[in-house]
């Protein structure tokens, strides 16, 4: 309960500090943002007053890639989301930090995060400006405080102009650093894929792809809804009895969100490989054997996996590789070799 207690009081410090500057900064000047995919629905995140601008954009590009933001300034945000992973850690279970340290959970992917209404694996952050401030923090991660990131900033040799140039203010300070950071990570889309191109009537699914997709229909898309591939709720999926992380609940301290973990966009899952919130899984064909004959329940497993009073997704191996050939369609080469979005 601690815990829980200096999390809310450290969210809403800095919430309640960036909210008594809004009225001193000004803006960044308009301009227009990225348009909004034609199948999405409107974005949770806001530009206000954080407004959009290419300027603001490509500071917070050249923030996440520079390793300045850490203690001993070694490691970026993009250490851990590199885009050719779709923005996740590129094969690794559990991310490396600081002084090759190893984290908790597997880094999950950070595109359309503008949909999302919380972030990390247990929801505990619930504002994409706030965000960054958990790695930012993390001993085992960056390592750094939010004061030094700033002293260093003040002194580097471009950044003063750079956000000058955006916030007309002398000194850098950390709402201009997360509204920044806000401008580049709210504007990685994906919506470009072969499953895309099919919706706008462009293209067409092979046989395997489209018999696969009536199965994602029918046994997976309670919770990995069109178009995003996630309801972002959070549930049980039944990977273990006991927790060694209980998800949810170290958030909430409720017990029926025990084992709990938000359910993550299936949109790249091909390349954002290992899976789950402890990268345990390998490979896809592990994820859906998980679901067809390795669940096991416990008291919150969700209500969504059992089937006729059982556990488990009752799909053949011919069926689990024909959702596989379906999951490929959601591969966004676009988002993956983007230029704009690279260093």
């Amino acid at each position: 309960m601690r815990k829980r207690i200096l999390y809310i009081i450290l969210w809403s410090g800095l919430l309640v500090a960036c909210k008594k500057r809004e009225e001193s900064i000004t803006t960044m000047p308009p301009a227009d943002a990225p348009e909004r995919p034609a199948s999405f629905p409107a974005a949770y995140y806001r530009h206000d007053p954080n407004t959009y601008s290419n300027a603001g954009f490509e500071l917070g590009r050249k923030l996440f890639h520079d390793p300045l933001l850490s203690v001993n300034n070694t490691v970026s945000c993009a250490s851990c989301h590199k885009q050719e992973f779709a923005f996740s850690d590129g094969g690794l279970s559990l991310s490396k930090g600081i002084d090759g340290q190893t984290g908790k959970r597997n880094a999950p992917a950070i595109f359309n995060m503008a949909w999302n209404a919380s972030f990390m694996w247990d929801g505990g952050v619930n504002n994409l400006e706030v965000m960054p401030l958990a790695p930012l923090t993390n001993p085992a991660e960056m390592g750094e405080t939010i004061k030094h990131i700033i002293y260093k900033l003040n002194r580097a040799p471009e950044y003063p102009t750079l956000f000058k140039n955006i916030f007309h203010r002398d000194s850098i300070n950390d709402q201009q650093m997360f509204w920044a950071l806000a401008q580049y990570m709210s504007n990685l889309v994906s919506a470009h894929s072969k499953y895309d191109r099919v919706v706008a009537g462009e293209d067409k699914f092979t046989q395997d792809e489209q018999e696969g997709y009536a199965l994602f229909k029918t046994n997976c898309a309670s919770c990995h809804k069109e178009p995003l591939f996630t309801d972002y709720s959070f549930q049980n999926n039944g990977l273990d009895t006991t927790f060694a992380d209980s998800g949810r609940y170290r958030v909430t301290q409720n017990a029926a969100d025990m084992g709990k973990f938000k359910v993550p966009t299936l949109r790249n899952v091909v390349v954002t490989y290992p899976y789950m919130h402890d990268g345990r899984f390998a490979t896809l064909n592990e994820v859906l054997k998980h679901y067809a004959s390795g669940i096991t329940s416990s008291a919150t497993l969700s209500d969504k996996l059992i089937k006729n009073g059982k556990p488990g997704l009752a799909l053949t191996n011919e069926e689990q590789s024909k959702v596989i050939a379906f999951l490929h369609t959601l591969t966004d080469s676009t988002l993956i070799n983007n230029s704009n979005y690279k260093q």
